[in-house]
């Protein structure tokens, strides 16, 4: 068999035949994939401690649905929740002509109430690596969660060869549940939620105990399984010499996340449902609302079992490493590794951080981004008080939905649903990023960024100190409905002088990218997608506090929109009285 390193070098000579060809032709060979769901809560223990989860039909995570790129997925979605409204997102899938099915409250539909079913409907357009979630208060916390993985066409290869292949979907979890999480945070003063309990691998992970208990520190019990427990860890068995495909995920809250597979070298290869051009690393950064693909050759001693590692970044950790177990057969999967777990960088070590993240390129031939931007727009991402409130806020505005969802106001032309007059475009040019703001005070708004369709949007994230100082947080930013291009990152306050530094010759595509603490990330969309999408920070408490915008873009042409994604708010008293 040809050496690992000849493998990753035939995938960078064969993807520029696979994109030169990659224009995926499906129509003919797509089908219609039916899922009929319950969501409700569940007595669970995901960590071997038993809590409340909320999950569908039974699962925890959720079902996990694959498909091929061109067909239909319709997911009728019951809510079987007693007191609260529901819906998912589908992260990831850009909802080309379908923008009511994006699954956003209060901005793309409305929320389904108690023993209502919603029918989601869409077609999943791009191959790659994805998930679904809750995003209606803070329900992805409580678990609202599962993998949807899109393969490519029939008659497409993809630019990498693999023999097997296994999926990781990564979230975090605390003991506390999601409605006192809420209420703490929406309190005065605000009682922040800490550090999770704990970190969860395809939903299981362990407290108060360690597969690895004699290598813990503080030390820690180890964890007896039999198997059969909710929150045994699922091993992952591999065949000697040969090359494995693992996508991963990473769902949670609050916590950016480290990967690492003892002793195994890892070749990225997809971000995002983005082929990239291949690297080798031994350690991979994770964040909130971020998916890759990676390839890895089973090439050690086959007599042994290997840790596979995920630990905290960007936080001060307070939550011990999630593990598992990579199995070599025939070798028993109860042989636990005789070595140490990997190690996960300090959690500011953002140099270790930035290394990655800049090593991340678009595959040769994968489109490029338009030379030059119609509309710049600059957010300030900051920490606020308001009435004595905490929030986060852009542009000293902290984003409050309004009751109508802006697909319906928009489409319908109810200027009353929402402010009329638009969020800035800019900060103030003396605003001192380094520093906590001179004027702590925001204010709360529901404005829309109005954008000219097939426009071409400059996003200028730019970071900047919390209250407290010297604090400044990692923020992962996930747009809806578009992919965009990641131009580059910088240090402190963006300057005209950076546009210079842009990455205009091979800028990844991506759905979600981080800003360093202190720092500024550059981002290239083309608005062109019909609808209206939110764009925020994934890191679920920073969103519940405000830290979001809304985009709008040729709402005109939409067609179709189901009247039961629109039965609230105004919308839905206008549907009352048409009948009437």
């Amino acid at each position: 068999m040809a050496s690992f390193a000849t493998t990753c070098a035939v995938v960078i000579i064969y993807s520029l035949c696979f994109l030169s060809t990659l224009i995926e032709s499906y129509k003919g060979s797509s089908k219609t994939l039916y899922f009929k769901w319950k969501v409700e809560y569940m007595h669970w223990s995901p960590d071997c401690n038993e809590g409340v989860v909320m999950g569908i039909n039974g699962q925890f995570p959720g079902p996990t649905i694959r498909a091929r790129v061109g067909d239909t997925v319709v997911v009728e979605l019951t809510n079987k929740l007693h007191t609260e409204g529901v819906v998912i997102h589908w992260h990831g899938i850009r909802q080309i002509g379908t923008p009511w099915a994006d699954g956003t409250a209060a901005i793309s539909q409305c929320a389904i109430n108690p023993g209502e079913t919603f029918m989601y409907k869409f077609i999943v357009d791009k191959a790659g690596t994805y998930f679904y979630h809750g995003h209606y208060g803070m329900q992805r916390s409580a678990g609202l969660y599962g993998s949807l993985i899109v393969d490519v066409a029939e008659n497409v290869k993809e630019p990498f060869r693999y023999d097997g292949e296994f999926n990781l979907l990564l979230s975090d979890w605390w003991h506390k549940n999601v409605h006192e999480q809420e209420l703490d945070l929406s309190s005065n003063p605000m009682r922040w939620i800490g550090e999770p309990q704990s970190l969860l691998l395809n939903g299981r992970g362990q407290y108060n105990c360690s597969l690895a208990s004699q290598f813990s520190s503080p030390p820690l019990s180890r964890c007896k399984f039999t198997g059969t427990e909710q929150c045994a860890p699922q091993t992952m068995t591999v065949e000697p010499n040969k090359i494995y495909r693992l996508r991963i995920a990473s769902t949670t809250s609050l916590s950016s996340l480290n990967l690492a597979i003892g002793n195994h070298k890892m070749v990225v290869v997809e971000a995002d449902g983005n082929y990239v051009e291949p690297f080798s690393v031994y350690d991979m950064d994770i964040y909130s609302g971020e998916s890759y693909s990676i390839l890895f050759k089973a090439d050690q001693n086959p007599a042994q079992n290997y840790w596979i590692s995920v630990g905290v970044r960007g936080r001060k950790p307070n939550t011990p490493q999630a593990l598992t177990i990579l199995n070599y057969s025939p070798t028993s999967s109860k042989n636990l590794p005789t070595s140490r777990p990997p190690t996960t960088p300090l959690w500011n070590d953002y140099n270790h951080s930035k290394s990655f993240t800049n090593s991340i390129k678009a595959l040769r031939g994968s489109p490029k981004p338009p030379k030059t931007y119609n509309r710049r727009i600059m957010l300030l991402n900051t920490q606020n008080k308001m009435n004595g409130f905490t929030k986060w806020a852009i542009n000293n505005i902290s984003l409050s939905l309004p009751v109508t969802p802006y697909l319906g106001s928009i489409k319908y032309n109810l200027n009353n649903a929402f402010t009329n007059s638009p969020p800035p475009d800019t900060f103030s040019p003396v605003y001192d990023v380094m520093r906590p703001p001179v004027n702590p005070n925001t204010t709360q708004g529901d404005g829309v960024y109005m954008l000219r369709f097939n426009s071409t949007i400059d996003i200028i994230l730019q970071n900047a100190n919390a209250l407290a100082d010297n604090v400044s947080e990692i923020h992962p930013w996930h747009l809806h409905g578009h992919d965009f291009w990641v131009l580059g990152y910088g240090e402190k306050k963006f300057t005209k002088k950076d546009v210079f530094k842009f990455n205009l010759k091979n800028p990844p595509l991506r759905n979600s990218a981080v800003i360093f603490p202190h720092g500024w990330t550059a981002l290239r969309f083309v608005a062109d997608n019909p609808g209206a999408w939110a764009f925020h920070c994934h890191i679920e408490p920073h969103l519940h506090m405000g830290m979001g915008v809304v985009f709008a873009e040729g709402i005109y042409l939409v067609k179709n929109i189901p009247k039961e994604a629109l039965t609230c708010g105004l919308t839905g008293k206008m549907f009352i009285d048409k009948k009437l």
